[in-house]
């Protein structure tokens, strides 16, 4: 998932970059909130982790500006502010969450996959390679703009990984996705997943040894 980060202390913006980073997320990192805008503006993210006192342009006013603009993205806000008529301001705004500082970056990282797992999201139609593109919508996996007929257990597949892109996606999270929960052990996911590999016209599928299975972004 590609996130921004917008924190103006430098030591918190470095740990929390790393920490998603090794977390399998693309993280872009700004302390301005100027600067973060106009990025916002220029590219496309999945998530915006935001403190609210910036420079320049508070995350308040970021997401006023986002929310005229009719621009929505998912955003988690990391702030020392307790108070309630900010926070309620910022749910008001269209926040998803907001994690008071301090905070234990595990903690970022449930909220983020909270997120993740939920409808938040905008999934309609995501991009898996150069020619591999999922309508996420209609469950229809397309190659060059073909439909490609697959099962409703691989589409599920596709779509958990499609969703998590350059994030690797374990045993248990294909169990309660693609398996709606019911108790499967990992070589019969394993073997799932071999099975939908060989019907695929590309290698998109990266297994990652004894941690699960990801796709990655397209260049």
């Amino acid at each position: 998932m590609k996130i921004l980060l917008l924190e103006d202390d430098h030591l918190l913006n470095e740990a929390i970059m790393k920490y998603l980073t090794l977390s399998g997320h693309l993280v872009e990192p700004f302390r301005n909130g100027t600067h973060a805008l106009a990025s916002i503006e220029s590219s496309e993210y999945d998530l915006l982790v935001m403190d609210i006192n910036v420079p320049n342009l508070n995350g308040l006013d970021l997401l006023q500006i986002l929310k005229n603009k009719k621009i929505e993205i998912p955003t988690i806000f990391i702030s020392a502010i307790i108070d309630i008529d900010d926070i309620s301001h910022a749910f008001e705004l269209g926040c998803q969450d907001y994690l008071k500082k301090p905070f234990h970056l595990k903690e970022l990282g449930l909220r983020i996959d909270k997120i993740l797992q939920s409808s938040y999201i905008p999934h309609s139609h995501i991009r898996l390679s150069k020619n591999y593109s999922l309508d996420m919508d209609n469950s229809m996996l397309c190659f060059n703009g073909d439909v490609q007929v697959i099962s409703e257990r691989h589409m599920k597949i596709l779509s958990l990984l499609a969703i998590n892109r350059n994030r690797i996606v374990d045993y248990p999270l294909f169990q309660e996705y693609a398996w709606d929960n019911t108790e499967v052990e990992p070589p019969t996911i394993r073997a799932e997943i071999k099975r939908l590999k060989k019907i695929l016209k590309e290698d998109i599928i990266v297994n990652v040894r004894n941690m699960g299975y990801m796709v990655k972004r397209p260049s």
